[in-house]
């Protein structure tokens, strides 16, 4: 790798490691740097897990206030994807790209279209239940939200583009709770899922070292940035950024 794709690898980590704290997607920033590289795609690919890692535990440190009083949802909903994430990466290595490729865009949509909808969506089911009985729902969004974090990890732990979309999506419409909260629950998962996701490479899969160790670096540092940016956008803001970023998503999916 020459010293300017070494910068390149750098600096994508560093974007990769912001934007995934704020919504997620850092992937779409990191993959095509290390493709053009002229790394194969599959060591592109674990290679770029491993090095988010970091990253994600960066932005999670970062957002520690709001995790605050979350530990046993935490602990629920990272137990639940953390078997959906080693799922996810045996998956990369044991199927065909193509059929799954095809969902993604889908999912991603499905993802905006909850983002958006959202405080409506929300409202609309605890009035309904309220109405039946006065029940809010589950503190921690039922078996509902359990099997949607399950597929999204597996998802996570195949590829992971717009990840962090999905279980905002999940999340903000499921759970009685600020979406800045819900975007902590989010960086804790995402660690998770990709640390679970990186181990079971180190066994089965090839790196490119020198990609890990930039990336890595990057992404600790754009960790950080992302923490500061992202708890200071109010939640309409947020919103917008998310659906831009998983639009821009959904497009290079599809030119992929």
């Amino acid at each position: 790798m020459s010293i300017w794709e070494s910068l390149a690898v750098f600096a994508a980590g560093v974007g990769a490691g912001t934007i995934n704290t704020i919504v997620g997607s850092g992937t779409l920033i990191t993959f095509p740097v290390l493709l053009a590289t002229g790394l194969p795609p599959v060591t592109a690919n674990v290679s770029n897990t491993l090095g988010l890692v970091p990253g994600s535990i960066s932005g999670a440190i970062g957002y520690r206030k709001e995790l605050k009083g979350q530990r046993a949802r935490i602990m629920r909903l990272g137990a639940v994807s953390l078997v959906g994430g080693l799922g996810g990466a045996i998956l990369l290595l044991t199927l065909p790209s193509d059929s799954f490729n095809t969902i993604v865009p889908v999912l991603i949509g499905l993802a905006l279209v909850l983002v958006v909808l959202q405080p409506r969506l929300a409202a609309a089911l605890r009035a309904r239940q309220e109405a039946a009985g006065g029940d809010t729902g589950h503190p921690d969004g039922g078996p509902a939200l359990l099997t949607g974090m399950l597929i999204s990890s597996a998802y996570g732990g195949y590829f992971g583009a717009a990840q962090g979309v999905l279980y905002l999506g999940l999340m903000g419409l499921l759970l009685h709770e600020d979406l800045q909260r819900i975007n902590a629950v989010k960086n804790v998962v995402a660690a998770l899922v990709n640390g679970i996701a990186a181990v079971f490479f180190l066994f089965v899969a090839d790196f490119d070292w020198t990609a890990v160790v930039l990336i890595a670096v990057g992404s600790t540092l754009g960790g950080q940035i992302g923490a500061k940016v992202g708890r200071r956008l109010p939640p309409t803001v947020l919103r917008a950024v998310i659906v831009a970023v998983g639009l821009i998503a959904i497009v290079q999916l599809l030119l992929r």
